[in-house]
């Protein structure tokens, strides 16, 4: 058995590098939906049927555990995914999102006053406010939605003058609440932290995601010893997408730090 990585494009792939610097022993398979990105500004109903043959896919390719690497498909689909159609389809095997391991960090850092930039799915979705709420209900948050930064970063201008233009006024109301945290709620925002970090200042905690799902997961395969003890630990790795050219390669180079030859096309249905 493996475990599954999907993002509805290619961030998930930063993720995915993040994952396996904690557990690289793992067999891990990769799914990009980038043939439909972005999920960030469709409807909840089109973002769980985007998933759910998402995961019924990995699971074709003998995964156990997937990992939904995507705030837009966690925050809409997650849920739904547990609750419904694992149950009924694949009752033994697990699906995990990104939003929980990041709000429990949060919740432990005693954070007040916290941040959330996204896209519109996931901030439409209350997703992170809902569940920083249920761990500790004292905590503000403040959400702005971001929707030029994901086509700004998947075009590689992380240099680009205007991105900080953008970013400023995207931060500019979540400063003025004074938040003393801020969550990059979007595995591509993990790319721009340090630009971030820049404008916000050394007073406000930034915090991205890729780490935090590595630590959590490892956490969760020690408390759950019946799902690793199935997980190969050969260390191989699968990579598929949904859409393939000469862009798509230079990204795919980009997010994941190393040149691939062994990507694999596919139609989800």
């Amino acid at each position: 058995m493996k475990i599954g990585i999907f993002d509805s494009g290619l961030g998930g792939l930063a993720i995915m590098r993040d994952i396996i610097k904690i557990l690289p022993q793992y067999d891990y398979v990769y799914l990009g939906d980038n043939a439909r990105v972005p999920y960030g500004d469709r409807s909840a109903e089109a973002i769980y049927e985007f998933t759910r043959q998402a995961v019924e896919f990995l699971f074709t390719k003998n995964c156990h555990l997937v990992i939904l690497a995507c705030n837009s498909a966690t925050a809409s689909a997650l849920r739904k995914i547990q609750q419904e159609f694992l149950p009924d389809k694949f009752p033994s095997r697990r699906v995990l999102g990104v939003i929980l391991p990041t709000v429990e960090a949060i919740v432990e850092s005693k954070f007040k006053r916290v941040g959330v930039i996204s896209t519109y799915a996931t901030i439409t979705s209350n997703s992170f406010a809902r569940e920083i709420y249920k761990l500790d209900p004292n905590i503000r948050v403040f959400q702005q939605a971001c929707p030029l930064l994901v086509p700004i970063i998947e075009e590689g201008e992380l240099k680009w003058q205007g991105l900080e233009m953008i970013l400023r006024k995207y931060l500019e109301p979540l400063l003025k609440n004074n938040i003393d945290s801020l969550i990059l709620g979007c595995t591509h925002y993990g790319l721009i932290e340090k630009t971030v970090e820049k404008l916000v200042g050394d007073r406000i905690k930034v915090i991205s995601e890729g780490e935090l799902v590595g630590q959590k997961l490892k956490t969760y395969l020690k408390k759950h010893k019946e799902i690793g003890k199935q997980l190969c630990k050969k260390s191989r790795r699968e990579y598929y997408v949904t859409d393939l050219n000469e862009r798509y390669l230079k990204l795919i180079n980009f997010f994941l730090k190393e040149k691939l030859n062994n990507i694999k096309v596919v139609v989800l249905k």
